[in-house]
């Protein structure tokens, strides 16, 4: 569906809430906007529904953060976990609790954007966004925002949303900064029945031989999705990894429907979340779980957080109300997802130095399987876990030292736990 640009009487349309990206944080952010009875132009670059690289899976605080009604298409329900350490030291622990489900992304978006839709917002795709711009000749007042389209057609907007994914136009003019950039690899493999039983329910995640690398299995019926993740700028290493990875489950004889790569970028502690009436969310912003790599939930949830303060600036009148309606957006960003990216940041750190000392915890510690367990079913989160839990607080305390001492200490800390 395309929204027109002009009214009846030729004068340019001012849209309430104009959202950059069609993904689940610019879904998310127009639903947010939509359901409040303002007017929202959604804008996406590619047609619906379009293939997304990512594993697909839906943990607990991403299915909270769906809007009402929200059916999942889940292609299948997790209750167990195989880890090994660089296909070494097998271990499975299951959950009578699903932990989390699994979904395809062109499914998953198309829905997301049905909601929006459904609640009042216009969408347009095949649109690219140049840039934007907050003053000039194309913007009529300082309560407008000019989003200037490939070809040159001009929309005009109260607010902005940019979710434009991590290599962002919207947010390189907001100057978002990254300081963790990771490249994933990642295969769609088609498999027999056969193959497909033997995985259903389970997924696998491998910790890898990069700093910080992990490698997945997430099975999605008769397909399953493969991959790795690794730093940018060890893109041999990490291809060779993901091959090894294939060849040792042996699934190198299964020809892949898609084989793709993406960076994730993982936003700096003082990168800014707006300028002027844009914001920046999801991606777009470098929000998501440094450790795990994790940005769906990530993506709904600042997602709806920027749909509901554009509407607020939207409603701003001069830029002392708006700068400070874009503060409180960034305050409840950080409050939320702020602490679980700063508990994330530092598991990462510790993981890149011991991760046999994660594969030992999970596989072997009730307490660190519990842990991993709620977070994933979404009963709790990294930062209510750090805030109420003691032993989490000394075990993250011990990691971050990385003494052998400390590190023995909360061996013996987590078996007695």
């Amino acid at each position: 569906m395309s929204g027109e640009n002009s009214s009846a009487d030729g004068v340019q349309r001012v849209w309430d809430v104009v959202v950059v990206g069609a993904g689940p944080a610019g879904a998310s952010a127009a639903y947010a906007a939509a359901v409040s009875g303002r007017r929202v132009l959604l804008l996406e670059k590619a047609e619906l529904p379009r293939y997304k690289t990512c594993g697909g899976g839906i943990i607990g605080p991403s299915r909270d953060a769906l809007p009402p009604g929200f059916e999942l298409p889940l292609k299948d329900r997790v209750h167990a976990v195989t880890f090994t350490h660089n296909g070494r030291f097998t271990r499975t622990r299951r959950s009578r609790q699903m932990l989390f489900g699994l979904i395809n992304r062109p499914e998953f978006d198309q829905q997301l954007v049905e909601h929006a839709q459904k609640a009042g917002a216009e969408l347009r795709t095949g649109v690219t966004v140049q840039r934007v711009e907050q003053h000039g000749s194309a913007v009529p007042d300082r309560r407008t925002v000019a989003v200037v389209l490939q070809g040159g057609e001009t929309v005009l907007a109260r607010a902005v949303v940019g979710a434009d994914g991590s290599a962002s136009r919207i947010g390189a003019h907001v100057g978002v900064k990254m300081d963790q950039v990771d490249l994933g690899l990642e295969a769609e493999i088609p498999v027999p029945d056969t193959v497909a039983e033997d995985w259903k329910g389970r997924v696998l995640l491998d910790w890898g031989p990069l700093p910080g690398s992990y490698g997945w299995v997430f099975p999605k019926g008769d397909t399953l999705t493969v991959g790795v993740i690794s730093r940018r700028g060890e893109g041999a290493a990490t291809k060779r990894y993901l091959e090894d990875f294939v060849a040792r489950l042996g699934l190198a004889g299964f020809e892949p429907s898609v084989s793709s790569g993406h960076l994730t970028r993982c936003r700096a502690e003082d990168s800014p979340l707006s300028r002027g009436r844009v914001l920046v969310c999801g991606d777009a912003a470098g929000l998501l779980e440094p450790w795990t790599r994790e940005g769906i939930s990530f993506a709904l949830r600042s997602g709806r957080l920027a749909g509901e303060w554009a509407v607020r600036i939207a409603e701003a009148h001069d830029a002392v109300d708006t700068r400070r309606q874009a503060l409180n957006y960034a305050f409840a960003v950080k409050a939320g997802l702020g602490v679980e990216m700063s508990v994330g940041k530092r598991l990462l750190a510790a993981f890149e130095r011991r991760p046999g000392l994660f594969h030992a915890a999970l596989t072997g510690f009730r307490p660190a399987w519990r842990a991993f367990r709620d977070i994933t079913s979404g009963a709790s989160s990294l930062g209510e876990m750090v805030r109420s839990r003691p032993l989490a607080q000394r075990t993250i305390a011990f990691l971050d030292r990385g003494h052998a001492a400390d590190l023995a200490d909360a061996d013996e800390d987590l078996v007695d736990g």
